[in-house]
């Protein structure tokens, strides 16, 4: 596993340059990660591609792995924005599911980005890499709002969590290639079956826009 320098975040921009470099090394990372195997890439590389010094990257990402879950939490971002125009479902349950399916669909299409993202994010300390933790509440929280849940009970909190950890076993066995895109959404209906159950149904809508996988 990569190098984990400090505990801290990464730094947050405060100017529009500031914030310009920023979105270039998480850019510069995504698209390295996207061409090459986590281990080969360098964050001297990542400095160069974003055009900024080694001193600067590390500044904002004192490790890959502090880089990474920055990365994994920019691509949440990008999907919680297209999920905000989400179509109308049955029930709480298709919502969260249609969520998950789409996500996985959408990792699988970059899959050694998405070996890194998930790699960084699932084996780190949330103490020592905060963006990690970030992850996950983001993740919970395009769930709720998938299936119109504002204020959820305790029990919906475990069983979204425990759905989490559950879905990045099963990304993680796609990108490993031990199951396929069209097992892993069998799972991930089935795990909403199971998980939810106690899920509250008051949200109901039009069918599950979710095609089989081809």
């Amino acid at each position: 596993m990569p190098r984990i320098a400090e505990a801290r975040d990464a730094a947050a921009p405060s100017s529009q340059e500031q914030h310009a470099r920023h979105v270039r090394m998480l850019t510069a990372a995504a698209e390295l990660a996207s061409e090459k195997e986590l281990a080969r890439v360098q964050m001297h590389d990542v400095a160069k591609r974003a055009g900024v010094a080694i001193g600067t990257l590390y500044r904002y990402f004192p490790s890959k792995t502090h880089l990474f879950a920055a990365v994994m939490v920019d691509q949440l971002e990008r999907l919680a924005s297209k999920f905000a125009r989400r179509p109308a479902y049955d029930s709480p349950q298709d919502a969260m599911r249609g969520v998950l399916v789409r996500a996985t669909r959408g990792l699988l299409r970059q899959p050694a980005l998405s070996t890194a993202m998930v790699m960084s994010t699932s084996t780190a300390n949330h103490d020592l890499v905060p963006d990690a933790g970030r992850v996950d509440r983001l993740f919970r929280q395009m769930l709720l709002d998938a299936a119109g849940i504002t204020e959820p009970t305790e029990v919906e909190v475990t069983s979204v969590r425990l759905l989490i950890q559950l879905w990045f076993g099963v990304v993680q066995s796609c990108l490993n290639n031990q199951i396929s895109l069209a097992q892993a959404e069998s799972d991930i209906r089935r795990a909403c079956e199971l998980l939810l159950v106690d899920l509250r149904t008051n949200r109901p809508g039009d069918a599950d826009d979710i095609a089989p996988a081809s």
